[in-house]
């Protein structure tokens, strides 16, 4: 089991790639792009159906898949304990005996993401391990603080102790069509976030049209963008797989044309292990193996870990264990 899987450690994005040092807009190739929804939605509905795996191949790509998630916390009520508790599970995500059923090292998740306030607890709770903890900015999850504000906060967070940097774009500049806006906001907050690696946070769900995302993927990354994010979490509809793949396609030609690999992270609503299965297929087929470390993908995610250690265990007892067996935080 253990060498079906390439990496069992926590990666900083891009540590083992030149980090996108972004480029001039290019209005014209931005407002090129077009997205074709009907030949979209019958490729992302045809994908379950054609990509499965099973028994010590399902455990491997699930195994692989924890190593991947941002194990995140976002709620008004969070606690320095409740980011401590999340803390040790991504140092041991899953229950020593069935890593040791599955004849598999120790792994972790990819990182912890919290609100600002809790980074110095999550930087001190993680201390060690190689871990590393993204915060969300810019006025997360509406993005509609003042300018300086925003920036600000980047500053702090970074200075906090944050290698990663999860920001919220202003979806109005996509919506009225103000690319050179977007660009020059991301641009300063990519500026802002010094060495710390930032992922842009489109809103998927809130910017009306698949050719609205594709063109703000292409934005950011001119922009700078080290990874691009579908959604806060927060919105009524989060990562799907039609934005997922209009998104990963943008990431294609943008490295095709400039030799620069952006990464991607889907979050909000991917709660089951299978979901988790059909995502890495869609990055494997579209983007192929350098695209599934955690350099460059992530889940944004919590319940997700808890859904795949129970797989885990019904693969090694053939029995389905109780959900309080796995808890998160």
């Amino acid at each position: 089991m253990e060498s079906q899987i390439a990496e069992h450690t926590a990666q900083l994005p891009q540590v083992g790639e030149p980090r996108n040092p972004g480029m001039e807009l290019d209005l014209d190739w931005a407002l090129g792009v077009e997205a074709n929804t009907s030949a979209i939605e019958r490729r992302c509905a045809t994908l379950p159906g054609r990509r499965s795996v099973k028994k010590d191949y399902q455990a491997a790509w699930l195994l692989k898949a924890i190593t991947l998630i941002d194990l995140t916390t976002l709620s008004g009520d969070d606690t320095a304990g409740r980011v401590r508790r999340l803390c040790a599970k991504a140092r041991q995500p899953v229950r020593a005996d069935l890593l040791k059923a599955l004849d598999m090292g120790p792994i972790t998740t990819g990182a912890v993401c919290v609100y600002h306030d809790m980074i110095e607890t999550a930087v001190s709770a993680l201390d060690g391990s190689g871990i590393p903890v993204a915060a969300v900015s810019t006025g997360f999850p509406g993005g509609l603080s003042p300018f300086h504000l925003r920036l600000a906060e980047i500053e702090e967070s970074v200075k906090a102790g944050a290698k990663e940097i999860d920001i919220v774009i202003s979806r109005r500049h996509v919506l009225s069509g103000n690319w050179q806006a977007l660009y020059d906001e991301m641009k300063a907050f990519r500026e802002a976030c010094g060495d710390a690696h930032v992922k842009a946070i489109l809103a998927t769900g809130e910017l009306g049209t698949l050719r609205n995302v594709a063109r703000a993927s292409l934005i950011c990354m001119m922009a700078g963008a080290d990874f691009i994010k579908t959604s806060t979490g927060k919105e009524s509809v989060n990562a799907t797989l039609p934005v997922s793949l209009v998104m990963i396609r943008a990431i294609r030609d943008y490295h095709e044309r400039t030799g620069y690999r952006v990464g991607y992270k889907p979050a909000g609503g991917i709660s089951k292990a299978k979901d988790a299965l059909v995502y890495l297929s869609l990055m494997k087929d579209e983007l192929g193996d350098r695209w599934l470390q955690p350099d460059l993908f992530r889940f944004g995610a919590s319940s997700l870990l808890g859904d795949i250690e129970r797989q885990l265990e019904h693969h090694v007892t053939g029995a389905y264990s109780a959900g309080y067996r796995h808890a998160l935080a």
